[in-house]
């Protein structure tokens, strides 16, 4: 359980956790300070409960135990029945519900859940604790874009660094006329493109009419995370330049970089592999690198 954060929901710091990419809310602050004991208890003791919980195993959790589940499905309602989350995880093998003790303790419940348990305690309840919620994922998603425009500047920035290397130790080299520069620069940026995005700037716009008339070009639809790559090959490919080591190698090492950078970047955080659509918008995208 990581990348603990809080919300706020009729003056109760409501405590949200990662587990496996998903979000748990802790059902314990959800009820810290509430008359009464044992309300996670008494709630999972409702035979509307245990379907709900059971059904979304079913849908969610390909290990889940249709036996187990279906004798306390039965036994539900019942005077004598008893249901904790420790003993409802350890005899069906549930990944909705997550008890803990230590720094994180208490027990949390997979968000779908956490709301049919504040449907539990009041409606008003579970409509406030749905808006915290979704306000938090604004601001998260906000916190994303406003990171996707910085590394953005980055790299706009160390291409500068990364023409001047062009300028200095390739035009003297090749000698071409003041008129044709653009294109040794050309050829650099699309050493890099083509390292990172598998396509050269000219075969992006020809497939992408609409969006070249715009201005725009195949950098302003990079994911961050590719976005951090890039700034680190306008920086090593300027130092390689710089070595006057060839372009055939240089496209050699920034190929492996570029593997095993987004290998490591992609696995730390979903979020920032995804490609950039629009000011707000994401899409995952699957890259294949040979």
């Amino acid at each position: 359980m990581t990348n603990k954060t809080q919300i706020e929901v009729e003056n109760r710091l409501i405590s949200i956790v990662k587990q496996d990419e998903q979000d748990y809310i802790c059902l314990t602050d959800m009820v810290r300070g509430e008359e009464g004991t044992d309300h996670i208890r008494n709630w999972m003791r409702n035979r509307n409960t245990v379907e709900f919980i059971g059904l979304w195993e079913t849908l969610n959790n390909p290990n889940f135990k249709p036996v187990e589940f279906d004798t306390f499905r039965k036994q539900a309602g019942l005077n004598s029945f008893n249901l904790t989350p420790r003993k409802w995880i350890e005899t069906t093998g549930a990944i909705g519900l997550i008890s803990k003790s230590g720094r994180y303790g208490g027990t949390y419940a997979h968000k779908d859940l956490a709301f049919e348990f504040g449907s539990w305690i009041s409606p008003m309840f579970k409509l406030l604790l749905i808006k915290e919620y979704q306000r938090l994922k604004e601001i998260e998603s906000n916190q994303y874009n406003l990171e996707w425009n910085v590394k953005r500047i980055l790299t706009k920035t160390n291409y500068l660094i990364h023409t001047d290397a062009v300028r200095d130790c390739i035009l003297p080299e090749k000698n071409y006329d003041k008129d044709t520069e653009w294109l040794i620069y050309a050829e650099e940026a699309d050493l890099l493109n083509v390292a990172l995005f598998n396509c050269t700037a000219k075969d992006w716009r020809d497939a992408n009419v609409d969006k070249a008339k715009k201005g725009l070009n195949i950098r302003d639809f990079a994911s961050i995370n590719e976005l951090v790559v890039l700034s680190n090959l306008e920086n090593i490919n300027s130092i390689l330049i710089r070595n006057q080591i060839d372009k055939q190698e240089r496209y050699r090492q920034l190929r492996e970089i570029v593997q095993l950078q987004l290998k490591s970047l992609d696995g730390q955080d979903f979020m920032k592999a995804l490609k950039k659509v629009s000011d707000d918008i994401y899409i995952e995208t699957k890259k294949k690198l040979k």
